[in-house]
């Protein structure tokens, strides 16, 4: 259905998003592993908060699909934002905001992706119908994790190849994985625009 199509999307943009974060956070703003893990902190926090005390309400209110193209949205422009990322980043610039922007739009989308995903499933079918949603997702999570790591390592060789150092080759790479997940988000977010129905 539509809907799983749209959950192995979104997973396709947001698995990748933590590995290249985690990777630029270490290897070009060399924080150690602990510090970096620190530095996702605020999104762990904001997904618990959004997802636990406002995305039903927002849903009950407006509406699984609203929800999920305003999630979907959000991921897709904080991924764009991470295009941006250079050597000479910062945490707090470079990082935080985009990061809080991307559990905000993953918090709003995720509930609803999995509604919209398991909409159509009959009531004795609704075990099922949450099986398939798992595995779309975590389907849409290990290919898009290797198909945009191929992409991100293929442009870092390039950089290396053509000169450039290697804080800089990594950088290009990372700077790729984003922007191709960023793709990736915003075309789930034309399939759940233009696919997934709000019921009446």
């Amino acid at each position: 259905s539509a809907g799983n199509i749209v959950m192995a999307l979104m997973a396709a943009a947001w698995i990748p998003l933590w590995f290249f974060l985690n990777l630029y956070l270490q290897q070009i703003l060399k924080l150690n592993a602990f510090a970096s893990g620190l530095a996702l902190l605020p999104m762990t926090v904001t997904i618990m908060i959004v997802m636990v005390g406002f995305t039903g309400k927002l849903v009950a209110k407006y509406g699984f699909k609203a929800n999920l193209l305003a999630g979907l949205i959000s991921l897709t422009v904080s991924l764009v934002l991470f295009s941006g990322i250079s050597t000479g980043g910062s945490f707090l610039v470079s990082v935080l905001p985009a990061s809080l922007l991307a559990a905000l739009g993953m918090s709003l989308a995720y509930i609803p992706g999995t509604i919209a995903a398991m909409s159509g499933a009959k009531p004795e079918e609704t075990g099922l119908a949450s099986g398939i949603v798992n595995t779309s997702y975590q389907i849409g999570s290990a290919i898009g994790l290797a198909v945009i790591a191929l992409l991100a390592s293929t442009i870092t060789k390039a950089s290396i190849a053509n000169g450039i150092e290697e804080t800089q080759a990594l950088n290009d790479g990372f700077k790729t994985a984003f922007i191709s997940a960023a793709i990736v988000c915003g075309l789930g977010f034309l399939i759940a625009l233009v696919k997934i129905k709000q019921p009446k």
